[in-house]
């Protein structure tokens, strides 16, 4: 009964089932997953925004990327600031407007260095044109930063470019960077919230994330799943209503085709009678007695 599965038009669309269903399920649990880490740094950041700001040696190790429950917190480092290799970092928004993000290595009283995100400054208007950066304040600084984790390739999603002006980077990969510099690196990367002395001139100060809205990531999860439940519904459905027309189909022709049944003998009978009539009238007419001449 259930042979038309196997014909070209059935196993097609058999196979984008099968195809899709997979492809649903994942793009659930995807949104799923964008629905959690929304949730962990909204977590993140509400919890770690109103602490104490503590030692930078306490949230930051040479060769050691940031702890997830460290992200956001606030650190504080006396030293200076290395405006020599300093690094842009290209297409960052602030304000829905794109610009660079300024990086500068700030070397501590030990010579360890903490890369430190100085903040904004906006796209110059050529594309090969230097952005104009206020200066670094030179001398003993003491700055307060957000503890941020390195952008490498696989958490952040973004890629190396090839032929970049000297000095833009493209993220803040602190193993990376560490590299071009002559001196140990923390892991991680700062974000400053403030400085002193604080400079006259300073790229515009990052603020904290908002609150990110997760609800419709989760309801897009759900949705993706609902979708997975109807197509297999309808696909069965389909399938069950094709068979039953099919069935009927050869009933139909089953009854159609067949000369022996009871109708049929019926009348066979009645057109045998019907032939024979004729004859018997005819018969009888023959058998009457030939009454008297009359004159």
């Amino acid at each position: 009964m259930y042979r038309f599965l196997l014909t070209p038009r059935w196993l097609a669309l058999n196979l984008l089932v099968v195809l899709l269903i997979p492809v649903m399920v994942k793009l659930g649990f995807w949104q799923l997953h964008r629905y959690e880490a929304k949730a962990d740094r909204n977590e993140r950041v509400s919890a770690n925004k109103g602490r104490d700001a503590v030692p930078v040696d306490d949230l930051f190790a040479v060769g050691r990327d940031l702890t997830g429950d460290d992200q956001w917190r606030r650190a504080s480092a006396t030293g200076r600031y290395d405006q020599a290799h300093e690094f842009l970092v290209r297409h960052r928004q602030l304000d829905n407007e794109l610009g660079f993000f300024v990086v500068t290595p700030f070397v501590t009283a030990d010579g360890t260095a903490l890369l430190v995100n100085r903040g904004w400054v906006q796209n110059p208007d050529s594309a090969t044109a230097r952005p104009e950066v206020p200066a670094a304040p030179g001398g003993h600084v003491t700055v307060t930063v957000r503890a941020r984790p390195s952008e490498t390739r696989d958490r952040s999603g973004i890629r190396d470019r090839d032929g970049l002006p000297e000095g833009q980077i493209m993220r803040i990969d602190t193993d990376a960077l560490a590299k071009q510099l002559g001196y140990p690196v923390f892991g991680g990367y700062g974000q400053l919230a403030e400085q002193t002395p604080a400079p006259a001139e300073a790229p515009t100060v990052l603020p904290l994330p908002d609150a990110e809205d997760t609800g419709l990531n989760l309801a897009y999860a759900v949705q993706w799943w609902i979708f997975v439940v109807a197509l297999v519904a309808m696909w069965i459905k389909i399938i069950r209503r094709e068979a039953a027309e099919l069935e009927a189909e050869l009933a139909a022709e089953s009854d159609g085709g067949s000369g022996d049944g009871p109708d049929s003998a019926s009348n066979s009978v009645a057109l045998g009678a019907a032939a024979e009539q004729p004859e018997h009238s005819e018969r009888s007419d023959r058998d009457l007695p030939v009454g008297p001449k009359t004159g």
